[in-house]
């Protein structure tokens, strides 16, 4: 199996950019993954959301998550569980109207330091679009312009723990799945592994880097670029020791952006369109209930209400 592509973004500005364009590629193409260095978050601004994290777990989120495991039984289980996950979360959700205020226990200075994370995880996210227009030989800004809707994207944070578990080969950390948006950018715990993604056939670890961003494709970039995109199963594995942290921030379109593949993709193919039109909105009710099976039947879904969108042409910001 080839090596987990590995991106240095300082190099997009000297004289290896054209190769690390290709490897950027590649990664969308072959994996639906890919592991950013040098993405030009502060590697101090990375240590306090990580401090500040796993002492907000402590502090707020491990007696729940204890509770819940002793009032489920889950220490002594004997069998697999396939209908629960084994992590302790909370949302944050930055776009289009944050709700960082409204979340009761968060301490003063988490909510600054995530705050200006989300910022920049934010800008991270529309210069990677941009990469991706470029590598797909559409106009610059155009998947930006796809997400957009009437009130701009949709982003938010998915702050997630891994506690060690007795009996990690019965239960998994997250259960196997596709994710429903756009861009998902993922802050992981760098000493806990755990996450994995599925390349022909086989689960591949997500190695665990020090100060990396792990990039995901979602199921709309998949519709938007016609399939030349594909979102990726990819489930975490709980471990008997370490707690592992997690902060998933997903770059989606607005609620009522209308997704559809690029016809200028389209055209370049020579290949009919096989994906459907839908309001992002419903494509997310229906996820709701269908998060953990296969993606197709999602979009097959989608398909049988297509006539219904009214389509008109991409919003200019």
């Amino acid at each position: 199996m080839e090596a987990f592509p590995v991106i240095d973004m300082e190099k997009l500005n000297g004289e290896e950019r054209a190769t690390t364009m290709d490897m950027i590629k590649d990664a969308c193409e072959n994996w639906g993954f890919f592991e950013l260095m040098n993405h030009g978050i502060s590697v101090e601004l990375m240590d306090t959301v990580e401090r500040l994290t796993k002492e907000h777990y402590k502090k707020c989120m491990e007696g729940r998550f204890k509770e819940m495991v002793a009032s489920k039984g889950l220490e002594a289980v004997q069998s697999e569980i396939d209908d629960l996950d084994w992590e302790s979360t909370f949302h944050l959700r930055h776009l289009p109207v944050s709700n960082m205020s409204e979340i009761p226990d968060l301490e003063e200075d988490y909510r600054k330091a995530m705050k200006e994370f989300a910022a920049k995880l934010e800008k991270l996210a529309e210069q990677l679009l941009d990469l991706l227009c470029e590598n797909l030989g559409i106009e610059k800004g155009y998947l930006k312009k796809a997400f957009y809707g009437s009130k701009g994207p949709t982003f938010g944070t998915k702050v997630s723990s891994y506690p060690p578990c007795p009996r990690p080969e019965l239960i998994k950390g997250l259960r196997a799945h596709t994710d429903a948006g756009g861009l998902i950018l993922l802050f992981q715990d760098d000493k806990v592994s755990g996450l994995q993604l599925l390349k022909d056939g086989e689960w591949v670890d997500v190695p665990p880097l020090k100060h990396s961003i792990v990039i995901n494709i979602g199921d709309q970039l998949e519709v938007i670029t016609n399939g030349k995109y594909k979102s990726v199963m990819h489930r975490v594995i709980a471990q008997p020791d370490g707690n592992r942290m997690s902060l998933a921030s997903f770059y989606n379109p607005g609620s009522d952006a209308v997704i559809y593949p690029s016809p200028a993709l389209v055209e370049k193919e020579e290949k009919k369109q096989v994906y459907p039109k839908f309001v992002f909105e419903d494509y997310m009710k229906l996820y709701a209930g269908l998060k953990f099976q296969a993606k197709e039947p999602r979009f097959e879904a989608m398909k049988a209400v297509e006539s219904t969108v009214n389509l008109g042409p991409i919003a200019t910001v």
